[in-house]
């Protein structure tokens, strides 16, 4: 019987040879036998294969995870460089910083005119993330669909081999976009119920939001949200978390906004870390992006902004490491990840906290200190 690379699978050659499942964002390590029997499969011919025990084993788990299938299917094949080590795995792409929303506790500062990248340029991206073994690609802004060529953004995306997440306040998705839309997950921005989520964003933006939510659901899309702490919304939590999985949703992630860009002025939004951390219990998924054991936040993770700069992640966009014109591999290089052993933490929740933000904990004043609201999380803050 022959066995075919599954269309939504595909080869990835990062600190060990995997296999990543798109659509379903799974990421599967492997030997270097299974390694090479699923790259024999990625062929126009497949691999007709003599199964063994062992080797109808794991051809049985691979058809059950659609890795492979038994239906010839034309996959596209990106080209297998070992990647770097630590990998990046995880882009953030803003393509625009244009924004239809004024919100009250956005932390950017944006500028006029505004900046977006070009077509050529995301497309030069896209491409060079591939090559770098790249896993999932947020696409982001301000709101990215306010980018003069999204159309044009949205039909070049199909060509390349990693998970593409759009993240959006929801307002402009409509039936008409989400049919062309050529993304396996949306996230959105719900900071709240109705008055909480209205105070920061506009009035009648959560009713409108919501409606987006179920629209995107109901087209076929894995929706997730994304939830910032402030003083209106305390209450609204444990409403919030019933609300969304009886919704659906595949990710709740739940953050306290750092103190920068608009909020430097703004004392609305600040809350005492023993409190903010305290909310950060709720939310339930896997999260976008993901660490190793050993390492601190962002290990896997780099951040494109709309004037072409590159940086560790959007936090850090006015301390740039490089521009796209040098190559992400460039710009990557200059990026050192963080020991977890090098951090001023002394807890034994550190494996699973990972430091917590470390922009945060600069703010707070020690870059390799305390993120006090992730303390608050395990109600380890010293008096």
């Amino acid at each position: 019987m022959k066995f075919f690379l599954f269309k939504d699978a595909v080869l990835k050659w990062l600190e060990t040879p995997s296999v990543y499942q798109i659509r379903k964002d799974e990421l599967f390590e492997l030997d270097c036998d299974s390694f090479k029997f699923l790259q024999d499969s990625a062929s126009l011919n497949g691999i007709d294969a003599q199964l063994s025990p062992d080797i109808s084993e794991f051809v049985d788990y691979c058809l059950k995870e659609e890795i492979l299938s038994i239906n010839k299917v034309s996959v596209k094949c990106p080209p297998l460089i070992k990647s770097s080590e630590p990998s990046l795995r995880y882009l953030e792409l803003q393509i625009t910083n244009r924004c239809n929303l004024k919100c009250k506790h956005c932390y950017a500062n944006l500028p006029s005119p505004p900046k977006e990248l070009s077509l050529n340029q995301i497309r030069k991206i896209l491409k060079e993330f591939e090559e770098m073994q790249g896993l999932r690609v947020l696409i982001s802004g301000g709101e990215p669909l306010l980018h003069r060529g999204f159309d044009e953004i949205n039909e070049m995306l199909p060509e390349f081999s990693v998970r593409k997440v759009l993240f959006t306040n929801g307002l402009l998705l409509n039936k008409n976009i989400l049919k062309k839309l050529n993304v396996q997950e949306i996230q959105i921005s719900i900071d709240g119920l109705e008055r909480a989520h209205d105070s920061l964003r506009g009035e009648g933006t959560f009713k409108s939001t919501i409606e987006a939510v179920n629209l995107s659901i109901d087209s076929g899309f894995e929706v997730s949200i994304s939830t910032m702490v402030h003083p209106g919304n305390l209450q609204d939590f444990d409403d919030l978390q019933r609300l969304f999985r009886d919704m659906g949703i595949r990710d709740w992630s739940v953050d306290v906004p750092c103190v920068t860009g608009r909020l430097i002025e703004n004392h609305e939004f600040q809350i005492e870390p023993v409190l903010a951390g305290r909310y950060l219990k709720y939310g339930f998924g896997d999260g976008l992006h993901a660490g190793d054991r050993g390492f601190a936040c962002g290990l896997h993770l780099m951040a494109v902004m709309a004037n072409g700069d590159v940086s560790k992640c959007t936090f850090y966009s006015d301390r740039a490491v490089g521009r796209i014109e040098e190559t992400l591999m460039e710009c990557w290089r200059r990026i050192k990840p963080i020991r977890l052993h090098e951090l001023k933490c002394d807890c034994d929740y550190i494996e699973s906290c990972r430091g917590g933000c470390r922009y945060r904990a600069e703010l707070l004043g020690d870059p390799l200190g305390k993120d006090l609201y992730r303390c608050g999380l395990y109600d380890k803050i010293t008096p």
